[in-house]
């Protein structure tokens, strides 16, 4: 009677323990099932997950020293700047008097671009300012984080044979997920910054305001010091946080949906990685994708208003 009380509820279904435990036990007895089956085929040494990230070219465009070939990157870049483009010339054009479920959504990223990312960081005049470039460095990485959750066909190096033709296998890819677009984000904002800074104050005046009012003396030469060096260290934090993130999801559900059973060569693990890989996915989609657009463009609007300002 105690043992039937701690795994049924008053009306008689089960508890969620118990609902729990059936769950664990279920997958536990489908990967003996694949394990019987498909056995182990052992470890792959063949398999190479981090090409996922490799950029092959597809149309190789060499200028001088300078390497401008078409890329899976390239492609996701193009992609993230039409959407971003389609979505701006929608907000001009056709909001109307009674919105539609798309248009309030829409209206609610505007919202949160113009009152909370620009408004709240810096002042009036400079948020009119700077309020389009800062809406469109928030969509343009919005969605290319988006888009990099959506399977497309650019896995050039496991083609897929189709009446003999080599069709590039599904995969995911982030323009985000690569260092030098992140970067490259960054340098745009960083030098943004500094030049509304030397418009606003002069050259002088603006390297002035990089020492707190009130420190005089010999004491504000290592204080000025760790500012410039801050300054410097906001190029690796502003590029790496976004870069990193989005590396790190995408490499958490590439092992977990399918990556770590190839490698180890046992099919009964992916009972147990496939519902992580899907969790991992939705975390990322629903939560991460949105945040690191957010964090990004809202400390784009921090430094520009802070490089405005009076006092630092």
């Amino acid at each position: 009677m105690s043992g039937a009380a701690t795994t049924t509820k008053p009306g008689g279904g089960l508890s969620r323990g118990a609902k729990i435990l059936l769950i664990f036990g279920g997958l536990l007895l489908v990967s003996v099932a694949l394990g019987v089956i498909f056995g182990s085929s052992g470890k792959n040494d063949v398999y190479q997950p981090q090409n996922e990230f490799k950029l092959d070219p597809w149309i190789t465009i060499k200028i001088g020293g300078i390497d401008m070939s078409i890329n899976k990157a390239v492609l996701y870049l193009a992609l993230a700047s039409a959407a971003t483009i389609f979505t701006l010339r929608y907000i001009a054009k056709r909001m109307q008097e009674r919105p539609n479920r798309v248009q309030t959504a829409v209206e609610s990223a505007y919202s949160l671009m113009k009152d909370n990312i620009a408004g709240g960081n810096m002042d009036r005049k400079t948020a009119t300012k700077w309020f389009a470039f800062i809406g469109t460095l928030f969509l343009f990485i919005w969605f290319s984080n988006m888009i990099g959750y959506i399977p497309l066909p650019t896995n050039t190096e496991h083609k897929i044979d189709i009446f003999g033709v080599g069709i590039p296998a599904f995969a995911l890819y982030a323009a985000t997920a690569n260092i030098s677009v992140t970067l490259a984000l960054t340098l745009v904002v960083w030098i943004s910054y500094h030049v509304e800074g030397i418009r606003a104050k002069g050259f002088i005046g603006y390297l002035k305001g990089w020492v707190p009012e009130g420190i005089t003396g010999l004491t504000a030469i290592p204080i000025f010091g760790i500012e410039v060096i801050s300054h410097f260290v906001r190029i690796i934090s502003l590029s790496v946080r976004l870069f990193a993130n989005l590396l790190a999801g995408h490499l958490l559900i590439l092992f977990m949906g399918g990556g770590l059973v190839v490698l180890l060569g046992v099919a009964a693990l992916g009972v147990f990685t496939l519902p992580v890989a899907i969790a991992f996915f939705m975390f990322e989609v629903l939560l991460i994708a949105t945040l690191q657009a957010f964090i990004f463009s809202t400390l784009t609007a921090i430094y520009l208003g802070e490089s405005v300002a009076e006092h630092h």
